[in-house]
């Protein structure tokens, strides 16, 4: 019986804890609400092993990414007219992941440099089979959970593989980037562009959107190659 009690108690507080801390999140399910509460232990365990990778070399791409078609959530096409001028950092998402609670984070990214980003972001269901929902259930899990205003594409393929969406393709073929070939690694990876289109830096999933790394890297970049 005290074994038992020794395994509720904790079990019964950590439970009581996740509702809690997620009395406003009625549209998440049990399973995002306790990846939200545990969040910060993932990323605090997962800082020293993350990896970034930057264009040292200032490479330049063989390719416009201005010319790779893209096709939002909705189904429209997107123009890329519309971040003219602004740098770019696409991120592979999902709804089940612990990294979820980062869609937090980029929302906050966007916020805070409005007059300089556009954060782009990427359903996809290749890592664990975190992101089963349909398009349009993501785009309510975006904005009733994170309130996501910035653009969100159609779910699709990341991985190196036939089915890679076009724009993975240019982010992991150095050929057309110019230096990189690193895919995501699992879920929110980030892929930093600047605003003549060169990709200058990728980090993986254990960086999150906020942090001094990418902060200071969305401010040193220059305007142009």
């Amino acid at each position: 019986m005290k074994a038992v009690l020794i395994i509720l108690i904790p079990l019964t507080l950590f439970v009581s804890y996740v509702i809690v801390d997620n009395r406003k999140n009625k549209h998440m399910s049990f399973r995002q609400k306790m990846i939200r509460s545990i969040y910060p232990l993932i990323m605090k365990g997962g800082k020293v092993s993350a990896t970034v990778l930057k264009n040292d070399s200032n490479a330049t791409p063989n390719r416009s990414i201005f010319e790779v078609p893209l096709q939002q959530i909705n189904g429209s096409n997107f123009d890329w007219s519309q971040v003219q001028g602004k740098k770019l950092l696409i991120v592979n998402t999902a709804s089940d992941c612990g990294f979820t609670p980062q869609y937090e984070s980029l929302q906050k990214l966007q916020d805070k440099y409005l007059d300089k980003l556009v954060v782009l972001g990427f359903p996809c269901n290749e890592f664990k089979g975190q992101e089963k929902g349909s398009n349009e259930k993501i785009s309510n899990f975006c904005k009733l959970n994170y309130g996501i205003q910035f653009p969100l594409m159609v779910k699709g393929n990341v991985k190196r593989t036939a089915q890679q969406q076009p724009i993975y393709q240019w982010l992991t073929d150095p050929t057309q980037n110019g230096w990189n070939s690193q895919a995501p690694s699992w879920n929110f990876c980030k892929y930093l562009i600047n605003e003549s289109g060169v990709l200058t830096h990728y980090f993986d999933s254990k960086v999150d959107p906020m942090s001094p790394e990418i902060e200071a890297s969305i401010l040193s970049i220059e305007n142009k190659p």
